[in-house]
């Protein structure tokens, strides 16, 4: 899967709002951008603080959790997908095997199978 947006803006956005060239959690955030679709929007609103309290370490891990949230939702929306199209097929299957007899002559109001 590939991101809607590189981990070289991310650095530039952690740059921006923590004043962040490099983190120990950076390779986290990595790997998880390269297995989920995430917009920019997204990334600064995770790593924006949200009060003076915050840290670089906790918008980090905002931004590690939306990250984890966005792969286990997509995971289960793929679960659900492939779950789906296994019933059509089976479905499918199950009519395709399915003899259907229609009525063919009509005789003094009533249907003659064939």
């Amino acid at each position: 899967m590939v991101s809607l947006w590189s981990f070289e803006g991310f650095k530039v956005l952690a740059w921006n709002y923590l004043k962040l060239k490099a983190h120990p959690l950076f390779e986290t955030i990595k790997g998880l951008m390269k297995e989920t679709k995430i917009t920019p929007a997204d990334v600064a609103e995770n790593l924006m603080p949200k009060s003076p309290f915050d840290n670089a370490v906790k918008c980090l891990s905002n931004l590690i959790q939306a990250l984890e949230e966005v792969k286990e939702a997509e995971a289960l929306k793929s679960e659900k997908e492939e779950e789906a199209a296994a019933s059509n097929e089976k479905a499918e299957k199950a009519a395709a095997n399915e003899k259907v007899e229609y009525p063919v002559k009509v005789e003094n109001g009533e249907a003659e199978k064939p």
